[in-house]
């Protein structure tokens, strides 16, 4: 299949590749290889030297539909370990998730709004767009809806811009004295890992007598957002986005999610809902094609992060597919009520956790997968079916700097004020 063998190609050579540090001066611009693979699959499935058909780019989207079920399922496995730290911290971390909101929905989703983004509005704004947001939309409205666009939109924006924004502003508001540089931290804390990195970084430069301090409270509160982040997304910030969307444009007409269609015989998944911008239906890929085509692709890219192969690799792709499976027919059980990523997370959160007599064992074999190369992948199949979004994406265009920008400084500045009245108030 022509889109698998592309993105085993493109893939794996920037994961071999590695992360490209790129000096700017005051600060630097890490460029990790889903980003390269995502650029690289844009410009394959766009250019029109070769033109990849868009039947192709209809089964790169539906893989990564599936490459997407099992990034969560791997997410899910990061939760788990880590819960006693939701358990012992304080009301000022917990609370971040509620600046992140603040930023996203109440400022940047009515500057989207006046600047007439469409239904892309929801996607770009319903949070700074971390690996999960894809899941989250595309399990809701499907991976060719404009919200999908939105959501991949603002995620380049981030990833390329946004550490450089948290950096200046993390500078900036530290050189003024006006709040205490660990609520600075928290705040820093709330965007993606390379976000809290820069700006923990210009905070620490900033009060070096708290270095250490600054730097385990980002870190903190980045893990507690990222804990946080997809039960947040799915029943309170995407729905909440759509309804302020709907009320601000004066749209009365909701979309219905699109939601992947499973067949009992071949158990497929597709999007009926959905169509390409030239109305080619989207593709039904059978799962025991593309659940190994991901998983082949996965075991490479993770093995080249990992500098080898082990059968580690191979048993946590095994524990991963099952958890998945287990997921999506638990969501046909609930008659979709309760959605597969969901099921994955709640799932993978308990098998990892310290009360689950497995952990350690499943925790050993998961943890081998690279993060970041298995984005990598699912980033890849996202270049590839990018190439037939490319007019919705050009209708988004310029509109998306003043509406990334203003997400991450409202996310940043009201995550920091919130963690300036919690420090004073409970210490």
């Amino acid at each position: 299949m022509l889109p698998a063998l592309l993105a085993l190609c493109i893939g794996s050579a920037f994961q071999a590749i590695g992360t490209w540090t790129i000096d700017l001066g005051p600060a630097s611009l890490t460029v990790f290889p889903m980003v390269w693979a995502l650029l690289v699959g844009g410009v394959v499935s766009s250019q029109r030297r070769w033109p990849m058909p868009v039947r192709m780019q209809n089964v790169a989207d539906a893989v990564m539909g599936v490459g997407i079920l099992l990034l969560v399922s791997r997410i899910a496995f990061t939760i788990g370990p880590n819960l006693e730290i939701l358990l012992e911290a304080g009301p000022a971390l917990l609370l971040q998730e509620i600046g992140h909101l603040g930023g996203t929905i109440a400022i940047a989703l009515p500057v989207a709004v006046a600047l007439r983004m469409g239904r892309a509005t929801v996607g770009a704004t319903f949070s700074i767009d971390r690996e999960s947001s894809f899941a989250i939309v595309g399990d809701r409205y499907g991976t060719n809806s404009d919200e999908y666009r939105g959501v991949l939109t603002m995620y380049v924006f981030g990833t390329l811009f946004g550490a450089l924004i948290v950096t200046f502003l993390a500078s900036l508001i530290s050189s003024f004295g006006i709040f205490d540089p660990l609520a600075l931290a928290m705040g820093a804390g709330v965007g993606s890992g390379s976000m809290m990195a820069a700006g923990a970084a210009a905070i620490a430069a900033a009060h070096p007598e708290v270095s250490d301090q600054v730097l385990a409270l980002a870190a903190t509160s980045n893990l507690i957002t990222a804990i946080l982040g997809t039960y947040v997304g799915v029943w309170i910030a995407l729905p909440l986005a759509d309804r302020v969307y709907r009320k601000l444009s004066r749209t009365s007409t909701k979309p219905e999610p699109s939601e992947p269609t499973k067949s009992r015989d071949d158990m497929t998944i597709a999007e009926p809902g959905c169509v390409t911008d030239d109305s080619t239906p989207a593709a039904a890929v059978p799962l025991y094609l593309s659940v190994p085509f991901v998983v082949g692709i996965g075991i490479v890219t993770a093995s080249i992060a990992a500098g080898e192969f082990t059968t580690r690799i191979l048993w946590g792709f095994v524990i991963i597919v099952a958890l998945t499976i287990t997921a999506t027919g638990l969501e046909a059980l609930s008659r979709g009520k309760i959605p597969t990523i969901i099921w994955a997370s709640l799932l993978g959160t308990y098998l990892s956790s310290p009360w689950s007599p497995v952990a350690g064992l499943l925790n050993d074999a998961v943890g081998s997968i690279d993060f970041l190369s298995l984005c990598a992948v699912v980033l890849t199949f996202a270049g590839l079916a990018l190439g037939k979004s490319l007019p919705a994406l050009r209708a988004i265009g310029w509109k998306i700097l003043p509406v990334g920008l203003s997400a991450i400084l409202a996310s940043f500045v009201l995550s920091t004020l919130i963690a300036e009245f919690t420090l004073g108030r409970w210490g």
